[in-house]
Parts: structure tokens; sequence; C-alpha cells
């Protein structure tokens, strides 16, 4: 079992405390994000591999000596600023975590997302090439590989539209990207991917790879994964993961968030984390029923 810690919200920028005891307990419980009462017990033995995606590692840089599980990290890292992306650290602080992070992982263990990328009248096509050669020019070294993602059109980007005044990009932006991007990260020794995304830019140079794909999950772990069944209607080739995290529960409160689209539930549900509960928000209730997940 590989554990997606998390596609849902940030854990380890704002609850690596609670994920720290989850482990040393011994497991995880998971409410169901469609069917409240079901609750998936995860058994800390049963996972092979511990997939983080984050926006700042720093929190859990430290307690990373105590996790006994192979660990895989994707960090976020875009160059908006903070009419985007409202509650994060300051960039130059990212950027010494995430060369910390790949000084005690590995390179090879760790991905920067430079997810989504989106323009506007303020963050142009020049924009983003000159911050994409600038931050593959600071990570020289650090990593060997970026995903690119473009902006999707989900519910909170709706509702941020009037923030947001992204534009379709369209055939000659993303040549544009694709030519610049693939030779600021050759100059580096630094591969460019693409996962699930219609302009994919191989022609350009871009590699199409999933984010978890059979052949990586095999490699870090030895073990064979089945295709994810949930994104059967998506262009994925990604292997099954098991999310531990919880919606509207991130604090970053970045207006393109596909998992957070009410903040006022993001700050209630914060307010009921207990970093020694077996769920990451709340308690378990007498009703629920707990099922272990194999």
């Amino acid at each position: 079992m590989i554990l997606n810690i998390s596609g849902r919200t940030d854990i380890v920028a704002f609850y690596s405390d609670w994920l720290i005891n989850r482990l040393e307990a011994g497991y995880i419980d998971v409410r169901n994000p469609f069917n409240q009462q079901m609750v998936s017990r995860i058994m800390i033995e049963d996972v092979d591999l511990l997939f983080f995606c984050t926006k700042n590692p720093k929190p859990i840089l430290d307690k990373l000596k105590s996790i006994k599980k192979k660990v895989y990290f994707h960090v976020t890292l875009t160059p908006y600023k903070e009419d985007i992306e409202p509650c994060l650290p300051p960039k130059k602080e990212i950027i010494k975590t995430i060369k910390k992070l790949s000084e005690i992982i590995g390179k090879e263990n760790l991905v920067i997302r430079y997810d989504p990328v989106f323009i506007n009248n303020e963050y142009t096509l020049e924009y983003h090439v000159k911050a994409f050669d600038k931050l593959c020019n600071l990570l020289d070294g650090y990593i060997n590989r970026i995903l690119i993602s473009f902006i999707d059109n989900y519910k909170n980007v709706r509702k941020n539209y009037n923030i947001l005044q992204y534009k379709e990009l369209k055939e000659a932006d993303y040549k544009t990207i694709g030519l610049s991007f693939s030779e600021s990260a050759r100059k580096h020794n630094i591969e460019v991917h693409t996962c699930a995304e219609e302009n994919n830019l191989i022609e350009y140079g871009f590699i199409k790879d999933e984010c978890m794909s059979k052949e990586l999950a095999f490699k870090l772990t030895g073990k064979t994964f089945k295709k994810w069944k949930a994104r059967k209607n998506v262009p994925c080739e990604c292997i099954e993961m098991v999310d531990v995290g919880v919606y509207n529960s991130c604090k970053h409160f970045c207006k393109y968030c596909y998992a957070n689209f009410d903040e006022k539930k993001v700050k209630e549900n914060y307010s009921n984390h207990n970093p020694n509960s077996s769920l990451l928000i709340g308690e378990l209730k007498e009703d629920d029923i707990i099922k272990i997940r194999k």
C-alpha cells in the first residue's frame, strides 16, 4: 500500500505532529469523504511507501529521521505572489528547505511541481519563462525532475476567477512554454514532465509520465500496484494510492486549489484537529463503522 500524504490537504505543512503520532501508534483512521460514517483503518505495517505532497516541507525536516518507511516527495513551488498564494512562507525560504530536503532524502526521491500554470495580465508568458529559468538555476544539482500542470476549472477556481483572471492558453502559448521550459531544464540536467494533461508538450521535449507510475512504484517498493480506479475518466495512469487527508483543511488558501472550496469550513476543520486523534480532523464516534483497509 502507498499512502498519499496528501492530495486533499497539506499534512506536512500543518499536521506533521499528528502524522508522526499516527506512525508511532501503528495505524491511521481515514473518514470516507462521501460516507462520513465509514472509516478506513490503515495499519502502518501494511504501508510500503509514504508519498508526500506539500508546499512547505520545513515542519517535517527534523522528523524524517524518525520515519522508518520509504519516503518520496512532491513539493509544489510556483512563482505566484500573495494575491494567489496568500499564506505561504517566502519563496526564498521554501527554496532553502527544498535544498535541505534533497540532501536528506536524495534528489532521486524529490520532484518539484510547477503547478498550476496559468497566465493573466500580471503572470504573463514572459513572467513564467523567466521564473521557470530562475527556478532551474536555483535548484541545479538538487533535483532531477520538475512536473508541470495547467490550471483546471475547479469549483474554487471558478469562485476566485475575479482574482485569478486567467486566460485560455493558445497553441502558440503551449509552444512557448514547451520550448522555453525544456531549454531551461536541459541546461541544468533536469527532466520536465507532464501528467494527465491533454497538452503534454512531448513534441517540445517534455516527458509524459505519471506522478506515481507503475514503474516508479516498483522501483521504490519492489511491488506492483493496480491503476487508480477513481481516475478512470481522466487521462491518468497513476497507480492506486490511499489518501489520508481531509478536504477543506489546508490553511494555505491558494486561490486555484481543488481541495479547498470553503474557507469557513477550513477554519472550522482546523479548530477540530487534535494531534492525538486517530483521525486528522475530529474524533471517532460511537456509530462509526471501522474497517481495516488492505
